[in-house]
């Protein structure tokens, strides 16, 4: 997963990359995910066996760290779709086993999607007790169906700067009647536009759980399968994953839950020296590994600067 830490630089680059490097080549920031294909734990991976390719032509890799001990800075906002049933809260027992596994270095925030935006439950903290306790019930039929990729957008917005990976939990169905219609087809829609557009240019990372709604959307007025496709999409474009079962919900989160964790658990902060736009731009970006039963999970692209 590309999840861009624009102005940050992690450490100095290998000769190899400094011999490649001119006047000509930037610096980009990203973090990427190892995965594994068969389910086993990820294997350690090193910086000779990551490729990187910029519009099919390859990259010198200047760095690769894990994100771990004193690199392990996350901050993690869960955001929970104020439409979502009442008998998602059948579920926080998981998520505050999740929350609780988090190490000291993680901060989470707890925030509730309504009306287009965030209403913050629990501003980002390491106290992970304040976390657990700012969960409640969903509104349900009391909040009105508006944009969850508006509302991402705001928190997004207002997100300060930090050297510390960005990521996002939704838990949501993806309804979105604003940007979407009645059809809810995410490739007409502008707010998820805005959304994926925004978080590869800012770093984050965001994955969500799918979560059925009450009213119009129990009742099939919206096409739930389109819904779902803008979260795998926005899941695509950040480099996260959508995790949701065929029919109904889910009858416990909590392996979903557990592969997120592994997924924090097994990130790398990626520089590599590309060659520089005219203006900061976002362009396709490949990482790869010849490792076998490994994968690299990234953004679709990335955020290429001017080198001025």
């Amino acid at each position: 997963m590309f999840a861009l830490f624009l102005g940050v630089i992690f450490g100095p680059a290998p000769a190899s990359a400094q011999q490649t490097n001119s006047s000509t080549d930037v610096p980009v920031h990203m973090v990427v995910t190892v995965k594994s294909h068969h389910g086993t734990q990820p294997p350690a991976v090193a910086a000779d066996d990551v490729k990187v390719y910029q519009k099919g032509k390859p990259d010198a890799v200047a760095s690769w760290v894990p994100l771990q001990g004193d690199r392990a800075g996350l901050q993690l906002y869960i955001l929970i779709d104020d439409t979502s049933r009442s008998s998602l809260a059948l579920q926080y027992s998981s998520i505050d086993k999740f929350i609780e596994e988090q190490p000291a270095t993680t901060a989470i925030g707890v925030g509730y999607m309504r009306n287009g935006t965030v209403f913050t439950a629990q501003n980002l903290t390491t106290d992970h007790a304040l976390a657990e306790k700012s969960l409640r019930f969903p509104l349900g039929f009391g909040a009105g169906y508006t944009s969850p990729y508006l509302a991402l957008s705001e928190l997004m917005k207002k997100w300060p700067d930090t050297k510390d990976r960005r990521e996002v939990l939704m838990i949501t169905s993806g309804t979105d009647p604003l940007g979407g219609g009645f059809s809810n087809d995410p490739y007409t829609n502008p707010y998820l536009d805005a959304a994926f557009d925004q978080a590869q240019r800012g770093g984050f990372i965001v994955y969500s759980i799918y979560s059925p709604g009450v009213g119009r959307a129990s009742r099939g007025l919206f096409r739930t399968d389109l819904a779902q496709s803008g979260l795998d999409l926005l899941a695509q474009k950040t480099g996260g994953e959508t995790y949701y079962l065929a029919f109904g919900s889910p009858v416990d989160i909590t392996p979903y839950l557990q592969d997120v964790n592994n997924s924090l658990k097994h990130q790398y902060a990626l520089t590599f020296l590309a060659k520089s736009a005219k203006k900061p731009t976002l362009e396709p970006v490949k990482v790869k590994t010849e490792m076998p039963n490994t994968g690299l999970v990234t953004a679709e692209d990335g955020y290429i600067g001017s080198g001025m």
